[in-house]
C-alpha cells in the first residue's frame, strides 16, 4: 500500500472533528470505512464493545451512549499531528458532564487514526479513564 498524502489525511480528520462539533453525525459516519475497527481506551466504560467493527456498531455502542449519558460532551484544544503509514495523531481534551452523577470532567486525550483510500479504517483512543470513571461514579 502506498502512503497517502498526509495533508489529505489531516484534512479528513480535521473535517471529522468539525462535523462532530456541529453534531453532524452522518458526516462523521461517512468518513469511516465500512469495516473500520474502533477501540475505546482500556478501562473506559465504552470499551465493553471493543473492538467495534463498522460504523453502525460505533454509532450504537459509542456515540449514542455518550450522547444519552452526558449533559454535554465537547472536544477541545484539538491538535493534529502527521504520522507515517497513513496515521494521524490527535491530542485534545474532553470537557464533559455526566448526567447521572452531575459530575464534570476535563480529561487529556489522544486519538490515533488510521486511514486507507481516503476513509478512516481504524481508531484507538487513549484517555485518563480514572477521570471518566470518577465522573460516572464507577
Amino acid at each position: 500500500m502506498k502512503p497517502e498524502n498526509n495533508n489529505q489525511n489531516i484534512r479528513i480528520i480535521d473535517g471529522l472533528y468539525k462535523a462532530f462539533a456541529e453534531g453532524d453525525i452522518p458526516s462523521v459516519m461517512e468518513a469511516m470505512d465500512k469495516e473500520i475497527i474502533w477501540n475505546e481506551a482500556e478501562g473506559n466504560a465504552y470499551a465493553d464493545g471493543n473492538p467495534y467493527i463498522g460504523p453502525e456498531a460505533i454509532l450504537n455502542g459509542v456515540f449514542a451512549r455518550v450522547g444519552a449519558e452526558h449533559e454535554y460532551f465537547k472536544l477541545e484544544d484539538i491538535e493534529l499531528h502527521e504520522m507515517s503509514n497513513n496515521k494521524v495523531l490527535a491530542t485534545l481534551r474532553y470537557d464533559a458532564k455526566f448526567k447521572e452523577t452531575g459530575k464534570t470532567y476535563n480529561a487529556q486525550v489522544a486519538h490515533l487514526w488510521t486511514l486507507k483510500d481516503g476513509k478512516i479504517s481504524a481508531f484507538q483512543q487513549y484517555v485518563d479513564t480514572k477521570k471518566l470513571n470518577d465522573a460516572m461514579g464507577n
